[in-house]
């Protein structure tokens, strides 16, 4: 990339990745994305490498060439310093890719949350929004719904795997960890921290009238998972007690609850 910096985002769906977002595409330098399609494409371009077709005749190198500049094409046209893509980089399959194909450091911004208080806010705001996509299915109770959320093909599984990988102490020097608590009680000095991380000049923020998540001209279409999947309080940054917290049937507690940070 000659005109632009990538980083990325990895953290749990209900974490604070919106609001993060929202407050990073203030700077107009940055453009942090909402969930990204980036390493699907990479994937899926990967995967062509096990079809008949490529086999048939395996020009890997001009293949190679192709995955080379995923990212250089995708975000061509967008007008910004630094790209802060949201995705599960560091899972095992998605970091084999990346290292191959990717020429710029590995550097992560990782948001931590108790897994039991993700499930929480995702039952939050399934009962309170009946076209969201959890209730499209034949599921009765609490502990089906939130049991089909952590399936192990899910967004939450696949960035739990993102993490732990980064929190392997040889990993340590590619993230930077931020706890949704300590981002909520305190933004502008857990932003602070992510500047410097990133070496990106400081901005200042204002944390007191936030608007939508909206990059590159686009915002979320939550029609398709869901109204109020992805809406953010515009008043401020504070935390509200969220009843469902205690909701959470026994059997989901006894088998998460220990995944904490």
């Amino acid at each position: 990339m000659i005109d632009k910096k990538i980083y990325w985002l990895v953290a749990m769906p209900r974490s604070g990745n919106t609001l993060f977002g929202s407050l990073m595409n203030q700077n107009p330098d940055i453009g942090a994305t909402a969930n990204s399609i980036t390493l699907e494409v990479m994937k899926d371009l990967y995967l062509l490498k096990q079809t008949d077709v490529f086999l048939n005749y395996p020009d890997e190198k001009s293949l190679d060439n192709v995955m080379n500049v995923v990212f250089d094409n995708y975000y061509k046209d967008w007008n910004y310093k630094y790209i802060i893509d949201r995705g599960p980089v560091t899972t095992p399959g998605n970091m084999m890719l990346i290292q191959r194909h990717f020429k710029q450091p590995i550097k992560c911004v990782v948001l931590l949350r108790d897994l039991l208080d993700v499930l929480a806010s995702y039952m939050k705001w399934y009962k309170n929004n009946p076209d969201a996509f959890v209730n499209r299915f034949d599921l009765k109770s609490d502990e089906e719904k939130l049991s089909m959320l952590m399936n192990k093909d899910g967004a939450i599984a696949k960035d739990l795997e993102a993490i732990k990988t980064l929190l392997k102490p040889e990993n340590n020097h590619m993230a930077c960890f931020i706890k949704y608590d300590d981002l909520i009680a305190d933004p502008e000095s857990q932003l602070n921290r992510i500047y410097e991380f990133l070496e990106i000049p400081y901005f200042k923020h204002n944390f007191n009238n936030l608007s939508q998540l909206q990059v590159n001209n686009r915002s979320y279409d939550d029609r398709i998972v869901g109204n109020n999947m992805h809406r953010l309080r515009t008043d401020g940054i504070y935390k509200e007690d969220n009843p469902y917290r205690s909701q959470i049937p026994q059997r989901i507690i006894d088998k998460y609850g220990h995944i904490r940070f």
